[in-house]
């Protein structure tokens, strides 16, 4: 059986691979392993996510359920004033997103760390920009809680960025993020996938 990489600690047997990526026009190359999202590939909804997202100069951007790290190391790699925060449950994607975040020569203005949704930063932390290719087999529960909590980690006019596939409930997760924001709307679709962003006050 397929294990879930919504886990803290994956008991599958390490495998590790490496796989080449181009995004946002730059050549990448991650370790991935067994037990992690999207081990063979960088899945169709991250990209998504990350060519069509709006950053702005210096935002402090968290890259929420960050698996091994390609939504925010290409968006580091891109937009080299970022300040990045990254966070998994997955221990072993954590590991992993930290070895590619080397890789790529990124020493400075980040931090990657264990952390169920938010629940290991601290209170006062704000951020500019969460992005977040959320993880659909975890279920409703976990992602409303990560909408809910977004909410109180956003600076002034901050903005939470969510890739999600219409046939996993792209319509039912921007009404919940409804209830939370006050601009809530559907930027782009493609293939199935909607990109929400929802925008606070």
């Amino acid at each position: 059986m397929k294990e879930h990489y919504f886990k803290e600690r994956p008991e599958s047997e390490s495998n590790q691979r490496i796989i080449q990526a181009n995004l946002l026009g730059h050549p990448f190359s991650f370790i991935t392993d067994s037990g992690v999202f999207s081990k063979q590939g960088v899945d169709f909804g991250s990209r998504f996510l990350i060519e069509n997202v709006e950053v702005l100069p210096g935002d402090r951007v968290l890259d929420l359920g960050c698996g091994y790290g390609a939504i925010g190391i290409s968006l580091r790699v891109h937009y080299s004033q970022l300040q990045m925060t990254m966070v998994d449950i997955n221990e072993r994607a954590v590991q992993l997103a930290k070895e590619n975040w080397a890789r790529h020569c990124l020493q400075e203005n980040m931090k990657i760390m264990e952390s169920d949704g938010f629940a290991q930063l601290q209170s006062d932390q704000r951020y500019d920009l969460i992005v977040t290719n959320p993880p659909i087999r975890a279920g409703k529960a976990v992602i409303y809680r990560w909408f809910r909590d977004s909410v109180s980690y956003l600076a002034p006019n901050g903005r939470l960025w969510v890739v999600i596939r219409k046939q996993q409930g792209a319509q039912s997760a921007v009404q919940e993020l409804s209830h939370y924001y006050p601009i809530v709307d559907v930027v782009n679709r493609n293939k199935g996938y909607w990109l929400i962003r929802a925008v606070m006050n």
